[in-house]
């Protein structure tokens, strides 16, 4: 095979996984408002939801965020509310999700990074409406 013809078959694959990248996240448009990504859930998306406690729109929005990080015997998020730590997030179940403007992911790192050790599995930021 030629440079060229091997240059050729290059660009044509990486065109092609860029084409089957856009396909797979929606053509590149975000079905989410503004100020929401996989890392945070806006009072919008909230909102849009029946009623129903904090927990359960974790669930049904970010189902992610309450996944093991690393596999069995792994430390599960904090929840941390205005700031404040509040312990696990299955605490979550006693909010009502009217009572948040915003939640977020945030890794270990990050997590450690903020608010010191103890996060191996990240930790959950809840703002509410105050």
């Amino acid at each position: 095979m030629s440079p060229q013809s091997s240059t050729k078959v290059v660009l044509f694959a990486f065109a092609l996984a860029l084409g089957l990248t856009a396909c797979a996240s929606g053509g590149g448009a975000s079905s989410r408002p503004a100020g929401a990504t996989t890392n945070r859930i806006v009072r919008a998306e909230i909102t849009a939801l029946t009623p129903m406690d904090a927990f359960q729109a974790i669930e049904r929005l970010r189902p992610r965020w309450l996944q093991s990080r690393a596999g069995a015997g792994a430390d599960p998020p904090v929840l941390y509310v205005d700031g404040a730590r509040r312990g696990a997030t299955s605490d979550l179940a006693s909010m009502r999700a009217s009572e948040i403007e915003q939640m977020e992911f945030m890794s270990a790192s990050d997590a450690t990074t903020r608010y010191g050790t103890g996060h191996g599995g990240g930790a959950v930021q809840v703002t509410t409406r105050r």
